[in-house]
């Protein structure tokens, strides 16, 4: 029996995160950390080695110095915190992190970026709806990346690194930036869906009220996703692109409509943060 899924069409509003939602972009902040890490790693003799476990464990949706700082922590390690302006160079959390954005934006430039092909059409259809859409990214190479990929023009709204730090949001997975996002776009966050591929930010917009949190497994597993907060997990958004005929269910946004075997949750279940 198929399950139900929301229906973004009758959303208030549906924020999305950035990397590995709309764009490949995590993939490219994977091995950016990698590079940076196994070198950290290896010279401060620091074990066990860096994993991509640790980058969705630690890394994975939050901002960048408070990622580095959680991933020492998790090996005790203490270093300075350093200021935002440090060199690359700099053997501190910030001169880490910016290390790390360094080689970020050079393989960006570069290689360049595309949007995920679902995801894009889902975009192009609330667009063409009306439906206000947002971004709301731990990243502050947001506005480079949606402009690289073609899709600024959609968003009303962009809240990012650049704005959490001018606003001193904490980082995902509080709710601040979530709920940011919601003000911003004047929407309410119980009538809206939030969409995630990282369990800090499944958690984030748990957190903030959003009535509806769609986790993207793109290698973070479907069941952190929905501890995290997830009410629905789905491989892609085209999932969401075929016909939806509305059925009665206690989700206003809710439609039966096929979903990938690593959904469980309906859109009403109880959230977790």
């Amino acid at each position: 029996m198929p399950e139900a899924l929301p229906d973004p069409l009758r959303a208030e509003g549906v924020l999305f995160d950035l990397d590995g939602v709309l764009t490949p972009t995590a993939e490219v902040h994977m091995r950016a950390w990698k590079v940076v890490f196994d070198d950290v790693f290896e010279r401060w003799g620091i074990t066990p080695p860096y994993s991509d476990a640790d980058y969705f464990d630690y890394v994975d949706g939050k901002k960048r110095y408070d990622g580095v700082a959680s991933l020492m922590r998790s090996r005790n390690v203490e270093i300075p915190w350093g200021a935002v302006d440090d060199e690359p160079e700099a053997e501190t959390i910030c001169g880490i992190g910016n290390r790390k954005n360094a080689a970020f934006a050079q393989s960006l430039r570069a290689e360049g970026i595309a949007p995920f092909p679902g995801s894009l059409a889902l975009v192009e259809k609330l667009s063409a709806a009306g439906v206000p859409l947002g971004v709301v990214s731990s990243s502050k190479n947001a506005e480079e990346v949606l402009a690289a990929a073609g899709i600024r023009s959609f968003f009303r709204i962009v809240v990012d690194g650049v704005v959490a730090e001018r606003e001193n949001l904490a980082s995902k997975p509080a709710a601040d930036m979530f709920h940011a996002g919601a003000v911003a776009l004047g929407v309410d966050p119980a009538h809206s869906i939030a969409v995630e591929d990282a369990t800090s930010g499944a958690a984030s917009a748990a957190a903030a009220g959003f009535a509806i949190v769609i986790g993207v497994d793109r290698g973070a597993g479907a069941d952190a996703l929905r501890d995290a907060g997830a009410t629905v997990v789905v491989e892609d958004l085209d999932v969401f692109l075929a016909d939806q005929t509305a059925t009665a269910t206690e989700s206003p946004l809710s439609t039966e409509s096929p979903v990938s075997p690593a959904s469980t949750l309906s859109p009403d279940s109880e959230e977790t943060a």
